[in-house]
């Protein structure tokens, strides 16, 4: 009889250089500068971050650290009185989003 589990350990990837691939692609982002939502932009978001409900399916565009970011997940919690929202495990501040799509968010005006 032959072992299998042997066998297919040699077709197992291997990462001799661990974390390689991560720092490589944090040397590929682009630094931009944080943008300032005015006027009708906060209106209009505000507007879409009401319809946003526990458990939908979204996709966020959000400010992290020194470039704009784009995660798209389940919404796990909504917290108006410290002004978060969490995307499955991510926890973004209502102040470092830029914009929100969904299915039942529509682009109100």
């Amino acid at each position: 009889m032959v072992d299998n589990t042997a066998r297919a350990k040699q077709f197992m990837p291997f990462a001799a250089l661990r974390g390689y691939y991560a720092m490589v692609l944090a040397k590929n982002r682009v630094v931009e500068p944080r943008r300032e939502l005015i006027g009708d932009a906060v209106e209009r978001l505000s507007r879409k971050l009401a319809l946003v409900k526990k458990g939908m399916m979204i996709t966020v565009r959000f400010y992290r650290t020194d470039a704009y970011d784009t995660i798209t997940g389940m919404v796990t919690r909504i917290d108006p009185e410290y002004r978060y929202i969490t995307i499955v495990k991510t926890k973004i501040p209502f102040d470092d989003i830029a914009d929100i799509y969904g299915a039942n968010i529509v682009d109100v005006e």
